[in-house]
């Protein structure tokens, strides 16, 4: 069992803490955080076969279909269950951001900030083979996690993933902009995936991906690392994929939902701000502590939110998220965004009447924390685009 802290937390750190009106004591709670896993649909009969395994008991949360806990010591990467991919792991509060964007099988769903994956697995999930996600993240090897994801569980048929800026990320899901050579590019693909073998299909399917990286490398465009056969990939053209859409183009063949859990300083997850008792507190100054850095990330956060919502259609639902617990990064990031856009409107978020949240500074909006909610600490807004 992971071993309590002992050591007290630096005195930087907890004025830190005062002047965001956050209690020190929740960093002491992670012999009673319980872990989380998320059940792949379909498997929910093996239940008892995968307790068996991991010698421990699935306790359904009840306030989140599809979510189990697990004492925060009991290991399960080396499961079957885990490696054939009926479970994964997520937190609860992530799968609750999610749980907010209303996702509904045949969306265009865009994850703006999607690595390590687990978000973009449950929206695929949520999609149930209908629709498309573009996963979109800044970190090349970050978003390899995404890849291997998708590949492991199975998830990968109706998801791209793009190595890209997302506040400046500017594709929109081309199936819907080009309606009439989606209808042909699905009858061709039907009649390709009648005539060939699996074994035929799939090793076409790797060369065209290999050749669409090779071409996407040598351009200074997002760079295109994997896509599955109903992704709105297979059938387009370079340009297709790739052309800017106009302002007003986006209104109508935006994105139906937007998630941007947004780069953060990851204070509110108790783990992560235990790990400086290894790494040493000095870097928590530089990482977590120092205004500068602090400043710049408020700033992206800004401009990732602001950039998501240009990329949603009018009547589309954005949600966003982090797993900080600052005011700086969550409330004053929302106060600036609505001053700044007026087709945006703050939703109640319908589904978290049972959730074990608080409400965070600004009216609609919510914040989970290891104490009151059991969870890894979240501040999540959902926010709906207005018609122009």
């Amino acid at each position: 069992m992971e071993e309590p802290s002992t050591s007290p937390l630096p005195a930087a750190f907890l004025d830190f803490l005062k002047e965001n009106d956050l209690d020190p004591s929740i960093y002491a709670a992670t012999d009673s955080t319980p872990r989380y896993v998320r059940l792949k649909p379909g498997y929910e009969a093996d239940v008892e076969e995968i307790e068996a395994e991991i010698k421990c008991k699935l306790e359904k949360v009840n306030w989140l279909p599809g979510f189990y806990s697990l004492p925060p010591d009991v290991q399960i990467a080396g499961s079957q269950a885990y490696k054939t991919g009926k479970i994964y792991g997520i937190d609860a509060a992530s799968g609750a951001a999610v749980t907010a964007l209303d996702v509904s099988p045949g969306n265009h769903v865009l994850d703006l900030c999607a690595a390590p994956g687990a978000k973009l697995c449950m929206i695929v999930d949520l999609l149930d083979g209908l629709g498309s996600v573009t996963g979109v993240d800044v970190s090349q090897h970050r978003l390899a996690a995404c890849r291997t994801m998708l590949q492991k569980y199975a998830l990968g048929d109706i998801c791209r993933l793009f190595v890209a800026d997302g506040a400046t990320f500017s594709l929109i899901p081309v199936n819907v902009t080009s309606e009439s050579r989606s209808e042909d590019s699905v009858d061709r693909l039907k009649e390709w995936t009648s005539r060939k073998s699996w074994k035929e299909r799939k090793k076409a399917a790797i060369a065209k991906q290999n050749a669409a990286a090779e071409l996407v490398q040598r351009c200074q465009e997002p760079e295109l690392i994997f896509y599955g056969l109903k992704s709105g990939v297979v059938g387009f053209t370079k340009s297709e994929i790739y052309r800017s859409p106009s302002e007003s183009e986006l209104l109508s063949y935006g994105y139906d939902r937007v998630l941007v859990d947004a780069e953060c300083t990851h204070d509110g997850s108790i783990k992560h701000i235990q790990k400086f008792e290894s790494w040493g507190w000095t870097s928590l100054q530089r990482r977590v502590l120092d205004a500068e850095r602090t400043d710049n990330l408020t700033v992206l956060q800004l401009r990732l939110l602001t950039n998501g919502f240009r990329l949603l259609k009018s009547g589309g639902i954005l949600v966003y998220s982090t797993c900080s617990l600052t005011v700086a990064q969550n409330e004053d990031v929302v106060e600036q965004f609505l001053k700044d856009n007026a087709s945006a409107e703050l939703q109640e978020i319908e589904a978290a009447r049972n959730w074990p949240c608080k409400s965070g500074r600004i009216p609609k909006t919510l914040r989970f924390d290891p104490w009151a909610s059991q969870t890894s600490g979240l501040f999540v807004a959902k926010f709906l685009k207005l018609a122009e």
